[in-house]
Formats: structure tokens, sequence, C-alpha cells
């Protein structure tokens, strides 16, 4: 009677035994994996943000004063910079002046030796007296040749022409002719003789090297013993400047920014030297040739400063900023409202504010009512400028004609805008 029993008890630990323990174990791992699933479904669906309203910042329109500039770099000038060299050749013997000295016009600043210079005023002065003698030989020879005529054309009419004979009468008049013409050259070589001085003393003079201007030593690049060789290159011995209280400064101007500038604008510049100070100038000439550094093309102008006081000096780089326009009673808005758009509603399918329809689980999962998306507004053309306002909580775009621009705020020459005016510049939440 308990044998029927007893085997089947054996029977089912015989078959609890066959069954594999991992088994039972993914069993698990499913159920779990599955309903993890689906908490994680339904937590998005509750979390997920409704659809807010967009909200805006804002600027107002204005109307006020519109001040354009353009910035450009430099160096400072003499308004009149002049380099000295020397049209002599020889060795300077004394420098008179040094860096920084105030000098006047014909002031000697250096000087050569003189003595080759000297024996060649004394060769030219010995070459005039010997013209001047020759002129009184040939004076003399004239005069006796005349007399001589004089005398044989007398005979000849009291001779009633028989003598002397017509060949004697010819070679009389022949040495006449000569004999002026002796003088004439005579008087030629002392013209010449002039001449040869003159150049000789010139160079003379010009052996004491004269400042051509009142101004100041700005470098002197020479020291006595050295040797001038001006028949190769004209040598520069001192850079001058005539006036330091007025100054040039020379800037270039970017290509894109040239047809702005125009002569007599207000400029104002700074630099390094004296960095809390603003010097004032003015635009003076734009020129027309284009100089081109590193691929950039830009044109020189010229910016006349006061300096008075003496605080600047030439080589200076200076920074400038260039009034190209002022504009009283302008209506401005920021140009941050001319690079407004609005954006489109987010959301969808799987995205920001949209359940995940693209999960199985959550195609499964019941989850919270969806709540109503409202339609992107229409795509607007780009192409024409515009700027934004709120009309009934909503952006709408008002078309307008653009003027100028300082960077920061636009001039609008048309468009229905009047100062104070909301216009949007920049959307802080996006509608979902």
């Amino acid at each position: 009677m308990n044998s029927q029993p007893t085997q089947d008890a054996d029977l089912q630990q015989v078959l609890s035994k066959g069954r594999s323990p991992w088994r039972r174990a993914l069993r698990w791992l499913i159920l779990l994996a599955l309903v993890g699933g689906g908490v994680i479904a339904w937590r998005t669906h509750f979390s997920a943000p409704e659809i807010t309203a967009p909200t805006f910042r804002t600027a107002e329109a204005t109307e006020g004063r519109l001040v354009v500039t353009i910035t450009a770099t430099g160096n400072l000038e003499p308004t009149n910079q002049v380099e000295v060299s020397s049209e002599q050749s020889g060795i300077i013997t004394t420098v008179l002046v040094d860096d920084n000295d105030e000098i006047r016009e014909g002031q000697v600043i250096a000087r050569l030796d003189l003595s080759r210079l000297q024996d060649a005023v004394a060769q030219s002065k010995a070459a005039l007296t010997v013209s001047r003698a020759q002129v009184k030989q040939a004076q003399a020879t004239e005069k006796e040749a005349k007399a001589t005529l004089t005398r044989l054309r007398k005979v000849a009419e009291l001779s009633g022409g028989r003598v002397p004979s017509k060949s004697e009468l010819t070679t009389a008049e022949a040495a006449v002719d000569r004999a002026e013409a002796e003088v004439a050259a005579a008087r030629a070589g002392v013209i010449q003789a002039k001449a040869n001085l003159q150049s000789a003393q010139t160079n003379l003079e010009k052996g004491d090297i004269r400042s051509p201007i009142n101004g100041v030593v700005l470098t002197r690049s020479v020291e006595p013993g050295q040797t001038v060789a001006a028949s190769l290159q004209a040598p520069v011995l001192f850079t001058l400047a005539e006036d330091l209280t007025q100054m040039v400064l020379q800037v270039s101007i970017d290509e894109a920014d040239v047809a702005q500038v125009k002569p007599e604008q207000q400029a104002s510049f700074t630099v390094d030297a004296w960095r809390d100070r603003r010097y004032a100038g003015r635009i003076t000439q734009v020129g027309y040739g284009a100089e081109t550094t590193d691929g950039v093309v830009s044109y020189p102008a010229k910016i006349t400063v006061d300096n008075s006081d003496l605080s600047l000096r030439p080589g200076m780089t200076a920074t400038a900023t260039i009034t190209t326009l002022t504009r009283e009673g302008a209506l401005l808005v920021p140009n941050a409202a001319l690079r407004f758009r609005p954006s489109a509603p987010s959301g969808g399918p799987g995205g920001p504010g949209g359940p995940p329809e693209g999960n199985l689980l959550g195609r499964l999962l019941p989850g919270p009512p969806r709540h109503e998306r409202k339609q992107a507004p229409a795509k607007m053309d780009d192409s024409a400028p515009k700027v934004w306002i709120l009309r009934g909580g909503q952006p709408a775009p008002v078309p307008v004609k653009l003027g100028a621009t300082d960077g920061q705020v636009t001039e609008i020459i048309e468009g229905d805008l009047k100062p104070g005016d909301a216009l949007i510049t920049e959307q802080v939440a996006t509608p979902r």
C-alpha cells in the first residue's frame, strides 16, 4: 500500500533535479525587465512638460543721436621731416649738433675737410685772372689791326687807289676780323672762368653742412672722422623735424571703410604712452593709392594733430577713431531686434514635449492625455529686413528700411515704427 506514494515522490524528486536553475533565473530577469520598462514609460508620460506659451525679451525703439565711427591704426610723423645729406665727398671734421637739439635755418650742423675745396677755389681764381689777361691781349691785337687797316685805306685814298694793292687791303681787313674774334673768345673765357670760380666757391660753401629748416634734430648718423662718399650714394647724416608742435598721424583705412572717410572729418586717437588721454585730430587727406599687406588692401590717410605740449613723439603707434556720420533725431532700434527670428514649437513623436511613441511599452501602457499642439507659424521671407513685435501674445513682423549703424543700434528710415515700440530681441522660452 505504501510503495506507490514512495515511488511518486522519488519520481518527482528526479524530475525536479532535471530542471536547470539558470532557466528559473532567466524567467525572473525577463519579468523584472518588463516591469521596469513599463514604470519608466509611465514616468516619462507624467513627467513630460506641458505645452507652455513662449516668453520674449524686448527692447524699445528710441529717438536719439547716431554717431558712426571706424577705427584705424598708424604712426605719428612730423608735418615736415627732412633727411640731410652731403653733396660733397670728404672727411667729416666737425659735428656741431646732437639728437634733440633745436636748430635754425642756415645753421652749420657739420663741416667737411675744406682743404681740397679751398684749393679748387684758388685754381678757379687763377684761371679767371688768366682769362682776363687774354682779353686785354686780344683787345691790343684788335687795336693794332684796326690801326693798320685805317692807315692803308688813307694811303689808298691819297694815291688814288694805286697803293696799297688790293690784296694788302684784304689782308688787313682779315687781320681786323681775326682780332675781333680773339677778343670775343677771350671774353667768353672770362665768363667760363667766372662760372668755374662760382662753382668752386659753392662747393666750398657746401663743405659746411647747414640745416635747411627751423626745427629739431631727430637723429644724428655721423661722427667726426667719418668719410662721406657722395659720388656713390648720398648718405643721410641727419634727420630733422621742422615743427613738432604740429604732427601728422598716418593711418591705414580698410578698403571696406574707405568710402566713408572724407577730408575734414573729425577723429580722435590714443597712444600707449598716454593710455588715459585721447587726442583730437582732423582728416586732411585720403590717398587713392592702395597698399597691400599680407593680402589685405588698405588706403593711407592723414590726420593732423595739435602737439603744443610736445607729449607726442614721431614714430608712436596710435589707434584712431574716425567719426564718419553724426545724425540727430534718428529712429534707432537695437541690432539684436534685427537679428531675431521666432522659433517653431518643438515636440513630436519621441521628441521633447511628446510621448515616446517609438517605444513599444509606451504604445502598450496607458499614459496621460496629450495636449493639443499648436501649429508652427508660417515661414517668413528672411531676405527683407524686419523687426518683430508682440501682437496678441504672438510675434508679428514689421518690414523696415535700414539706414546707418554704429554696430549696436541701427537707424530706421522707413517702417511702421515709432519711439517707444517694444521690439523682440530674444525668445526666452520655446513653446513645446
